[in-house]
């Protein structure tokens, strides 16, 4: 018991802070990105529900963008009754415990709880996976709040897709995590299973996601269209009927929720292929200073500082470059992988749909092996 609130004020620690005035106050407050009840919440079902016939530890991972909860075995309710009143419990007497210890609330409200904080502070809903193949469950938090102005510029270039507002986050999902799956469809977006597998196709069918895998492995990936596609307008690039990019799409058949956000937004685009917004200001000088005919030394030595940076996934570094993703991924990353100058964040499966690449020398994600 005395693991948990350590390991909780430790991620809470290390974890992204956001600025916070409280009202009647003339003092700031660093608030964590992702509520302290969402992740009290997911740490005590990852030691409620685990199983306890594998050795192997709760984990709880840092990505740059994402927190991760995993915990060995799959979860034992169905993924569409996740979140709903009652639960199965797998270890009673732990169940017993943390109830007696206040740590758990009424059966089944764990889930029920990580939804509802990540919506009150306008983040993400977390996604939940339970993969009966690898006995495992994870459990993810996204550093992300639905929809900023950002999206709103993003999504403006598939206005021509007359894409829902369900769909609209699903894109955004996938441009985050680099994969989607059906479970975590129904997350963000609350629908059935039926309905999710009829928006997937569709966002298939519009060329901006790729299905791999069969059956109840099934998940989808962004293609080249959602992963590289063209910068929006700059200040000295004229711009239709005298609209800002987030207006124009808006005009094109934004949803209804997005066209107040889009109101008064103007492009932020520094005119770079490679726009380097959200860089450190040296490393986007050195993005915004990459010569669009540099040679293969210089390209691989700002792969290896955006990679020293944080983990980044190939169609981030192809983005961040202004370069084709499958170009960047063949005569750099590829290379430089099989050299030992960068390494895999899966190593273990290259084909990850969320394989990410850092310098061979960085800091691994952070682990708790002490949650046994």
């Amino acid at each position: 018991m005395l693991a948990l609130p350590r390991a909780l004020n430790t991620v809470l620690d290390d974890i992204p802070k956001a600025f916070h005035l409280p009202a009647n106050s003339v003092r700031r407050q660093d608030v964590p990105l992702v509520p302290r009840t969402a992740i009290r919440e997911a740490l005590v079902n990852a030691v409620m529900h685990r199983s306890y016939r594998h050795k192997s530890p709760v984990q709880i991972i840092r990505y740059a963008n994402r927190l991760e909860v995993r915990n060995p075995g799959h979860s034992l309710v169905p993924d569409e009754r996740l979140g709903e009143p009652g639960s199965i419990t797998r270890n009673e007497k732990i169940a017993a415990v943390l109830h007696e210890t206040r740590y758990a609330e009424t059966k089944g409200s764990g889930i029920r709880a990580m939804r509802e904080s990540m919506a009150q502070a306008s983040l993400t809903p977390p996604t939940f996976e339970s993969d009966r193949q690898k006995d495992c469950f994870v459990v993810t938090f996204l550093f992300h709040h639905f929809l900023n102005e950002e999206d709103v510029r993003w999504l403006g270039q598939f206005a021509d897709a007359a894409l829902s507002e369900d769909e609209q986050k699903a894109l955004v999902f996938a441009r985050e995590i680099g994969a989607i799956n059906n479970a975590a469809y129904r997350d963000i977006n609350r629908v059935e299973t039926l309905v999710a597998s009829g928006h997937l196709r569709r966002l298939r069918v519009l060329g901006l996601l790729e299905q791999k895998g069969k059956s109840a492995g099934t998940f989808y990936v962004p293609t080249p269209r959602l992963t590289e596609t063209a910068p929006l307008a700059g200040p000295s690039q004229p711009q239709a009927q005298g609209l800002t990019p987030a207006l124009k799409a808006q005009a094109q058949g934004l949803t209804p929720a997005l066209k107040a956000q889009a109101q008064g937004l103007a492009a932020t685009s520094t005119g770079f292929p490679g726009n380097p917004e959200g860089l450190p200001d040296e490393l986007a000088e050195v993005v915004r200073g990459l010569r669009q005919r540099a040679g293969p030394a210089e390209l691989r030595m700002v792969i290896r500082r955006l990679c020293a940076w944080k983990p980044l996934r190939a169609e981030q570094i192809a983005r961040y470059l202004g370069r084709k993703q499958i170009y960047i991924t063949r005569t750099h990353l590829t290379p430089m992988i099989r050299r030992g100058e960068l390494v895999y964040v899966y190593p273990n499966n290259p084909a990850h749909p969320q394989q990410a690449y850092i310098v061979s020398n960085a800091t691994p994600p952070l682990e708790f092996s002490r949650l046994e």
